[in-house]
C-alpha cells in the first residue's frame, strides 16, 4: 500500500482490508471469551489466572496487540481489558474501533449516488463503537454484542457490492 496510486482500487482495496480485519478481530474475541462462563469475571482464582494468562496473550498476539495492552494497561492481562483494547480503543490499529474509522474514512473516498445509506450505517456502527463502554458490552453479553456486530459489518459487506459492483442500480 505503500507504493500504490492512491485511487479508486487504492481506496476499494483498503475498504476490504478493514472491513475483513474487523470481521476476523471480532470472531477472534468472540471463541475466545465464548470458551469462558460468564460467572469467570471477577471469580476466577490466582491458579486459574496464571493458567488463563498464555491463552490471553496468544489471543493479544494474534491481533499484534500484546505490546500495545502492556504500553496501555502495564499490569496483569484481564479479559475485560482485552476486550476493551480490541474493541473499543480508537489507538489500537487492529480493533474493531479503529477498524472502523478506516472503513469510513475508505467509504467517502469512494462514495457514489447509491452508497448514502451504507454510509450512513457504517458512521452509525462507528458512533456506537465510539461511545460504548465494555462494562456495559460484557453486562449485556458480549458473545450477543459480537454476533450483532459481524451481521453489521456483514450487511456492510454486501452493501459495498450492491452500491458499486451491480451494474444499473
Amino acid at each position: 500500500f505503500g507504493t500504490m496510486l492512491q485511487d479508486e482500487a487504492f481506496y476499494f482495496s483498503r475498504l476490504g482490508t478493514f472491513l475483513e480485519r474487523a470481521d476476523n478481530t471480532a470472531r477472534l474475541i468472540d471463541v475466545k471469551f465464548h470458551a469462558l462462563n460468564s460467572e469467570f469475571f471477577g471469580t476466577a482464582t490466582e491458579e486459574d489466572l496464571e493458567y488463563d494468562f498464555y491463552h490471553w496473550s496468544a489471543i493479544l498476539r494474534s491481533a499484534s496487540a500484546f505490546e500495545v495492552y502492556r504500553k496501555v494497561y502495564r499490569d496483569v492481562i484481564k479479559p475485560e481489558r482485552v476486550a476493551e483494547l480490541l474493541i473499543l480503543r480508537a489507538d489500537m490499529p487492529r480493533s474493531l474501533h479503529a477498524s472502523l474509522q478506516e472503513v469510513v474514512k475508505n467509504l467517502d473516498k469512494v462514495k457514489n449516488d447509491q452508497s448514502a445509506e451504507t454510509q450512513r450505517r457504517a458512521g452509525k456502527l462507528l458512533a456506537d463503537l465510539q461511545y460504548a463502554r465494555v462494562d456495559e458490552i460484557l453486562a449485556t453479553g458480549l458473545h450477543a454484542y459480537l454476533t450483532q456486530f459481524l451481521d453489521r459489518v456483514n450487511e456492510l459487506g454486501w452493501r459495498i457490492s450492491q452500491d458499486f459492483l451491480v451494474p444499473g442500480r
